[in-house]
């Protein structure tokens, strides 16, 4: 009934719940103890029978129904405990690999989310860990608990009756051959659904996102249509797994009762016969009863346990993706580091992309503390280079060194604490503005994050806002203009404080005075920091100490502004095209 992939799986998910052993202890016993007060019951009913109804003994009636009062108090006591402890584990395993994933993923290489979709990485984060969080502290205990009284049923059967154990014993593979025909057909059919899943959450996602691209396009109703295809491939495929499901409890009911029918016959002619009294048969009957029903709750519950190993599959799928942006085994410190920085011979192309290099035998120099501007035509490798200095991605060939070490000998994390970004496109979070500043540097006073804002000329803009520096700013800083979100990313790298820079036109959509307030906390912050900026104004250009030319992956020529004008074709073109002045 369980194959190999389904035994790994399992396999690990008991290795998450045996973290929690003194809980799964307290879990174990007290399913033990109440499958064993349920299967007690039997004997109160054939103490009712036979001592009570059929001796005509008030006493014993009395006696018997104490008994059976006293066993179900027991057993509501021991439902308690094991639907206490058996839901806790199942909350706290389901966030236990809900938060394992997730620091996982935060750790992945860039390029593993271009080739993934957000929106089904989000419904594996959420939906399936949700569902088991439900198997685990639902669905499984009650397997577990149909099984022990399955198991005790039996072994009470035989006490009571040898003769109709057999004919229980005949009927038991009959009942479970159908759980083992259909149980692999519900598991691929639960992990086809759970995808299904993800793909209606991925679409929405999407649209909602660029829903005013959507709208602009006057698209509304061909994503409708899209989205309602998505809804029902999803509910034809759930359709096929509850179709399996409900084909499953109706063989294995029909089966239990048709037993359950011709063991009361057979019983019923032996309570006739002398052969057997009233309260075994009664004993009897509950006990087949119970085993019964544990076969249909484990026939039932089954389908659920199914859905939970494909689910668990899906995580644990993203929990065995390796990045690969390693650290070494013995990363060198960047705390005293000098930020000189060369590209030697550096071939790169996007994973996505590998038979167009972005960068082709590519050579450059920065010297600490100077600046160098990076112009070209679109697709020329400025952003290539931004990546590769941040190590979202390793070069094919080649090395990048700072302060003449390779950057594959630091530590991601270390190195990328010396440098900050401020893109053309700004990425801010959600929460408030105070977040949104202090991401650049966490332990920050509230007064630092102030004078960052006052020095990338932000403050009074912020100040302006309903709530101040705890406005929050909406998706992505929706309820911000272009050159506002901009200011707010200058302040972030401002209070970082690196010792490298790489600015992507920071002051693009900035109007002239602010941009001149910009350019000049940005000379502040640039003094004795080694900056890179992909430039396309003219005063950004001029005021660099270096400008590369970069043309299809190559550098084709480096200098002086003045200097290039006189020497580079490209570049002469590129200013009378591109550079723009305000």
């Amino acid at each position: 009934m369980i194959d190999s992939p389904q035994r790994a799986v399992l396999l690990r998910l008991i290795h998450f719940l045996a973290a929690y052993k003194t809980t799964l202890l307290a879990a174990a016993v007290a399913l033990i103890f109440t499958a064993g007060v349920t299967l007690g019951l039997g004997q109160g009913v054939r103490l009712l029978i036979d001592e009570g109804f059929v001796a005509g003994s008030p006493e014993k009636l009395n006696q018997a129904a104490i008994f059976i009062i006293v066993l179900a108090s027991l057993m509501a006591v021991g439902t308690f405990l094991r639907f206490y402890f058996v839901s806790w584990l199942g909350e706290r395993v389901s966030a236990d690999i809900r938060l394992q994933v997730f620091n996982h993923l935060i750790g992945l290489h860039p390029h593993y989310f271009e080739e993934n979709r957000s929106g089904e990485i989000m419904s594996r984060l959420t939906t399936d860990t949700t569902l088991l969080q439900t198997v685990i502290g639902s669905s499984a205990s009650m397997a577990l608990r149909s099984f022990l009284t399955f198991v005790g049923g039996l072994i009470l059967l035989l006490v009571t009756n040898l003769k109709l154990s057999i004919m229980v014993l005949l009927g038991v593979p009959l009942v479970l051959l159908p759980i083992m025909l259909f149980g692999k057909r519900v598991r691929n059919l639960s992990r086809k659904s759970q995808d299904s899943i993800a793909d209606v959450g991925s679409h929405a996602g999407e649209i909602i996102q660029q829903l005013k691209t959507v709208q602009s396009y006057t698209q509304e109703e061909r994503e409708r249509l899209a989205f309602s295809k998505h809804v029902e491939d999803a509910f034809i495929v759930a359709k096929s797994r509850i179709k399996q499901r409900a084909m499953l409890i109706a063989v294995v009911i029909s089966l239990i009762f048709s037993a359950i029918a011709t063991m009361l016959w057979v019983g019923g002619n032996d309570v006739l016969d002398g052969t057997m009294s009233a309260g075994d048969l009664g004993a009897f009957v509950f006990y087949a009863i119970i085993v019964a029903g544990s076969v249909a709750t484990i026939s039932e519950v089954i389908g659920d346990v199914q859905r939970a190993v494909g689910a668990a599959e899906r995580l644990f799928e993203l929990l065995d993706v390796r990045s690969l942006i390693t650290s070494p085994k013995q990363p060198i410190s960047t705390d005293e580091i000098s930020a000189n920085l060369e590209f030697n011979d550096v071939t790169f192309a996007y994973p996505s992309r590998p038979d167009q290099p972005a960068l082709k035998d590519f050579n450059l120099q920065i010297e600490n503390g100077k600046s160098l501007a990076l112009v070209g035509p679109s697709g020329a490798g400025k952003s290539t280079i931004f990546e590769l200095l941040q190590r979202f991605y390793d070069p094919q060939s080649g090395v990048i060194r700072l302060n003449n070490q390779s950057l594959t000998d630091f530590k991601p994390q270390d190195l990328r604490r010396q440098l900050a970004v401020v893109a053309q496109q700004p990425t801010l979070f959600s929460a408030d503005v105070f977040h949104n500043i202090r991401y650049g540097r966490p332990e920050a006073s509230d007064d630092e994050v102030i004078e960052a804002a006052k020095a990338a000329n932000a403050h009074d803009f912020i100040k302006a806002l309903p709530n101040g520096y705890k406005s929050y700013l909406g998706e992505n800083g929706v309820r911000l203009s272009g050159g506002q979100k901009q200011r707010i990313a200058i302040a972030r790298a401002i209070l970082k404080d690196p010792k490298i820079l790489l600015l992507d036109e920071a002051t693009s959509a900035l109007d002239a005075e602010s941009e001149k307030r910009v350019q000049d906390a940005l000379k502040g912050l640039m003094r004795g920091r080694t900056t890179i900026i992909i430039a396309h104004r003219l005063a950004t250009i001029r005021e660099a100490d270096q400008i590369a030319v970069l043309d299809n992956g190559v550098v084709v020529a480096k200098d002086t502004h003045t200097n290039l004008l006189e020497r580079s074709e490209l570049y002469q073109r590129l200013s009378k095209l591109q550079f723009q002045d305000y």
